[in-house]
């Protein structure tokens, strides 16, 4: 359930922390993306891909909340000029959950390249604006709203325009395009659930995962001061969420929506919430139009306000972030890659 920097093992190596997973269509079929690396992690972190981890597309087709497919992408070590190689692997069934599955190779190549394959699977990795937005002062109440059980203390605003907090960063991003007759055969229907993984490499031959990401604003809102929260959201596999999140999910929206009276049952509206949130798993539907909604996920598109999207819903009132999609300073393109390379 990781964000920009959510957790201390994320802030430790921005390499293996996810600030964001997106699935929409593309121009060939279902496109997976994720973002990691963030410059807000600043001057000073490392860069690129983390050499010794892997970088993972989750996909339950069957509706447990377990992966039944399981995109891999592994990296090497950075030339002096920044190069890496990038691997691309598929693990199919119940080896999908297994860290000791090597699956099959798809695609090797280099970073900052388009790689294909035959059949239209096509994958970029390098160095993108980030897409994302978010107003600093509003996050930042509501990260406390939910930490202390109060109403969400929005900054008054000033004469000054307000700036997204990722005004100008970059981060380091896998997109994967993924056509429907390669994704379907493994699936049981349309309907999947996606989420991202990493894990580094550990001095025991295993793999110890870092972070973890389904739905966005999950760790923001309810675990952004809260680093006991945030690590076990990052290590909880999605099938144990509901049972070792929903009462504590649940007590944390009740308490704000009390605090707001904008519930006339704040309990209730919190279960309710928790139940929706809860597997942290962003489902969509192959071959539809990605939208993150109030009415509905259904994937992620890159210019979605997920943030005020999901701030609405946990308080069950319209709290807007005073930002839109003109707030990134390299928008999205309708061709692949669809994120902006910055080179």
């Amino acid at each position: 359930m990781s964000h920009h920097l959510d957790s201390p093992a994320a802030r430790a190596d921005a390499r293996l922390n996810i600030s964001d997973v997106y699935v929409f269509r593309g121009e060939r079929g279902t496109v997976l993306v994720m973002d990691v690396c963030s410059e807000s992690a600043g001057p000073e972190a490392p860069k690129g891909f983390h050499p010794e981890a892997r970088y993972e597309f989750k996909i339950d087709s069957t509706g447990d909340a377990v992966e039944d497919l399981a995109f891999r992408i592994t990296f090497g070590a950075r030339d002096t000029d920044g190069t890496q190689a990038v691997e691309l692997r598929r693990i199919v069934g119940a080896q999908a959950a297994d860290d000791a599955a090597e699956g099959t190779v798809l695609l090797v190549g280099m970073v900052g390249r388009t790689l294909s394959a035959e059949g239209g699977l096509r994958l970029w990795t390098g160095r993108a604006a980030d897409p994302f937005w978010m107003n600093p002062g509003v996050v930042e109440a509501v990260g406390h709203a939910f930490q202390n059980g109060t109403d969400v203390d929005v900054p008054a605003p000033d004469s000054s325009p307000v700036t997204s907090l990722f005004s100008g960063m970059k981060v380091m991003s896998i997109v994967l395009e993924v056509p429907d007759a390669e994704l379907l055969p493994f699936t049981h229907n349309r309907d999947i659930g996606v989420w991202g993984v990493t894990a580094l490499a550990t001095d025991a031959g295993g793999w110890h995962r870092i972070n973890r990401f389904g739905l966005p604003m999950v760790s923001p809102i309810f675990a952004q001061f809260d680093d006991e929260l945030a690590e076990r959201l990052n290590q909880t596999a999605p099938a144990d969420d509901a049972h070792t999140f929903r009462e504590e999910i649940a007590g944390r929206v009740a308490a704000v929506v009390g605090s707001r009276e904008t519930a006339s049952d704040p309990r209730s509206y919190g279960q309710d919430i928790a139940d929706r949130i809860l597997p942290d798993i962003l489902p969509y539907t192959i071959g539809t139009p990605a939208v993150f909604g109030f009415a509905k996920f259904n994937g992620r598109n890159l210019t979605d306000n997920a943030g005020e999207v999901m701030f609405s819903l946990t308080t069950d009132s319209a709290l807007s972030i005073d930002l839109t999609k003109e707030a990134v300073d390299a928008p999205p393109t309708p061709f692949f890659p669809y994120l902006a390379p910055a080179g």
